[in-house]
């Protein structure tokens, strides 16, 4: 049996993720066992961005309008400068981000995906990393945050950048495998 076998996951992202942080994660999910849902205000399909310019555009699975938390057992939210400015503008992509950690569901986040977790209201108290530029928007939101490859903190997991893939890889599956978590909750 495979660790995340019957486990679904959703992937939220607006147009701008950064290609790598969904594709790679999504592959490791999938061969995991779990069944991984792109979750996107967008209709249709959602174009990543890859490092320097547009990358490739992937189908989506379910519009946010219709998505629901409680029908999936994690979130994975992938960076890029522009999916998550656009995301944390809209209050449905704020409230479905938010029901995660209401919930007590594992929730992952990379780069600069952290923004997301900002506007919901749940870095309060918890230690993190991201991308170097949102340090500040992550301490003044109560975060404690740290340069570091990878960090978990009671169900999140965080890690900075691309090159940190493997080791946010590894702890995401694990915490995903462990399903819902007591400490999960949204601060404040």
């Amino acid at each position: 049996m495979k660790i995340l076998e019957g486990k679904r996951v959703a992937i939220l992202v607006a147009d701008g993720f950064e290609q790598v942080e969904l594709t790679e994660p999504r592959k490791a999910l999938d061969d995991a066992g779990a069944e991984t849902h792109v979750v996107s205000p967008a209709e249709g399909r959602v174009r990543g961005w890859s490092h320097t310019e547009w990358g490739d555009e992937v189908p989506v699975d379910e519009r946010l309008d219709d998505a629901r938390p409680q029908d999936y057992d994690a979130l994975l939210l992938p960076g890029g400068v522009i999916n998550p400015d656009k995301l944390r503008i809209l209050p449905r992509a704020v409230e479905f981000v938010r029901a995660f950690f209401e919930a007590r569901k594992p929730v992952a986040a990379i780069c600069h995906g952290p923004w997301t977790l900002v506007e919901a209201g749940v870095a309060t108290g918890r230690r993190m990393t991201s991308w170097p530029s949102l340090k500040t928007d992550l301490k003044n939101a109560g975060a404690d945050w740290s340069d570091k490859e990878v960090i978990v903190d009671r169900g999140l997991v965080t890690s900075r950048k691309p090159e940190d893939l493997p080791a946010f890889i590894e702890k995401m599956i694990e915490e995903f495998a462990e399903g819902q978590h007591e400490e999960q909750r949204r601060a404040g």
